[in-house]
């Protein structure tokens, strides 16, 4: 039961977030429906489940490569060139915002979970957030595999259904948004981004 209580205290922590991950997922909902915005939640939720897989089998061996100052330098680097790549393109595009249900082709939903797992595996707080749950709360308290998919599953599940939560609403506001309102709440989204973008460079440079 404590390994559950702390995966739902560190998923909530991660669930209230207001960051590239929120912007990626309310932004596609708002102009392309709900079955556009859980396509972009697809992708970041594999990409999550990546990294898990990744630190949590690897984290000894890759250990003195990602805390490697060089390592940390050029994640930075690359994360805030594709954030600042999407806070432009939020910027400089015009929104559409579809109140009626559009045919989306398959190659649309891949273009969707790709952006989803692009934003979340470049952006650094990701990588750190795994990174510091499975090295601090598994490997350093030598918590069994039992206990430790107990603790990431609910963080998983707590962070699916915030970020379905978010969506479905963003969905639902957009009934309230004129075309004026919408292109100052993306040209602000794009403007947020950039801060993020600014605020990596900031750390590594």
């Amino acid at each position: 039961m404590s390994f559950f209580l702390e995966g739902l205290i560190l998923g909530f922590g991660l669930a209230f977030s207001l960051g590239p991950i929120f912007i990626a997922l309310t932004e596609t909902s708002i102009q392309k429906g709900v079955r556009a915005g859980m396509t972009v939640g697809a992708g970041i939720w594999i990409s999550d489940i990546l990294f898990i897989s990744v630190f949590y089998f690897f984290i000894n061996s890759i250990k003195s490569t990602i805390e490697a100052p060089s390592f940390i330098f050029w994640m930075g680097i690359s994360g805030a060139l594709v954030l600042a790549i999407f806070g432009i393109y939020l910027m400089i595009k015009t929104p559409t915002i579809e109140y009626n249900s559009q045919k989306l082709s398959a190659k649309n939903y891949i273009a969707f979970g790709i952006k989803g797992f692009t934003v979340n595996s470049a952006n650094p707080f990701t990588f750190i957030y795994w990174m510091s749950v499975i090295s601090t709360y598994i490997i350093g308290r030598n918590v069994g595999a039992t206990d430790a998919f107990i603790l990431l599953f609910t963080i998983l599940v707590v962070i699916i259904i915030s970020d379905s939560t978010k969506i479905f609403l963003a969905d639902k506001l957009k009934s309230k948004l004129t075309p004026r309102i919408a292109n100052y709440v993306f040209n602000l989204s794009g403007v947020v981004l950039l801060g993020f973008s600014l605020y990596m460079l900031l750390q590594v440079i």
